[in-house]
């Protein structure tokens, strides 16, 4: 009998939504053209690709690892396993930025920015900005850099271990989604976080190592009323107002993300 699209869907034993996106890729068609095409028979070529996805994530790899795309603030960036998949959460760290830009322009900089995504969404929005972004990682470097020209975001990277390679000089917004994971937590041995590189998700012993090396470092980096904002875990937003209120940072805030989790905190230089 012949494998139509409907066929290929159904046999995945995947979630309806996952086995669509899987589709799409093996038959480089958009979804709007399959939805209208069920019934069509598939190419042989296209039932063998299709099922190799199905198979890998079957074996629990990323759905964004497997295609090579994730959407991020309305933008779709190119995504590959040296960098971590972006997740709706982290838009609040972005929105954040966005409010806190002087006159929406101002010097922003994105520490650790492995694919971009916060670094272009900034470039994006704020226009009139001078947006910096950085990275360790030669490796995620190429992917940002790769997806900033695709959307012709205007985005200065360079390699640097936090401030360590940044030219001197002071920023009026910081921004940093940094490895935060505790490097015992079982939560690395779980879901699509096995397949993302450990690098940029252990955070240390107790997962602020990072936190606590930027909170030090910006505070210097910062313009007088330039804020410095950070994405944590769900249980860290205490320690890491403590960590600003220590370093002499004002107006210590942690924002909820939509599950009304702690997902962002910041401070403001005095």
């Amino acid at each position: 009998m012949a494998e139509t699209y409907r066929r290929l869907l159904r046999s995945s034993d995947l979630p309806e939504l996952e086995a669509k996106i899987l589709l799409e890729t093996a038959t480089a068609r958009p979804r709007a053209w399959l939805i209208a095409h069920l019934d069509d028979e598939a190419d042989e070529t296209q039932v063998h690709l299709a099922r190799r996805l199905y198979a890998r994530r079957h074996a629990g790899e990323p759905i964004a690892y497997i295609t090579g795309e994730r959407e991020f603030f309305s933008l779709e960036l190119g995504i590959t396993p040296d960098v971590l998949i972006p997740r709706p959460e982290t838009e609040l760290l972005v929105e954040l930025a966005i409010e806190m830009a002087p006159n929406r322009a101002g010097r922003v900089i994105d520490l650790g920015t492995g694919s971009g995504a916060v670094a272009i969404a900034l470039a994006k929005h704020l226009p009139d900005a001078e947006v910096w972004a950085c990275d360790v990682s030669d490796q995620a470097l190429n992917v940002a850099r790769n997806n900033a020209e695709r959307h012709n975001a205007a985005v200065r990277f360079l390699r640097s271990d936090w401030f360590g390679g940044v030219p001197l000089g002071r920023f009026d917004v910081i921004v940093s989604n940094p490895p935060y994971v505790a490097a015992e937590d079982e939560h690395l041995e779980e879901g699509d976080v096995r397949y993302e590189p450990r690098g940029a998700l252990v955070g240390g012993p107790d997962g602020l190592e990072c936190i606590r090396t930027i909170v030090a470092q910006a505070v210097e980096r910062l313009e007088p009323d330039g804020w410095l904002l950070f994405e944590h875990g769900y249980d860290q937003a205490s320690r890491c107002r403590d960590l600003l209120h220590a370093c002499g940072y004002q107006d210590v805030t942690s924002w909820t993300d939509l599950a009304g989790i702690p997902r962002v905190t910041g401070g403001c230089k005095a």
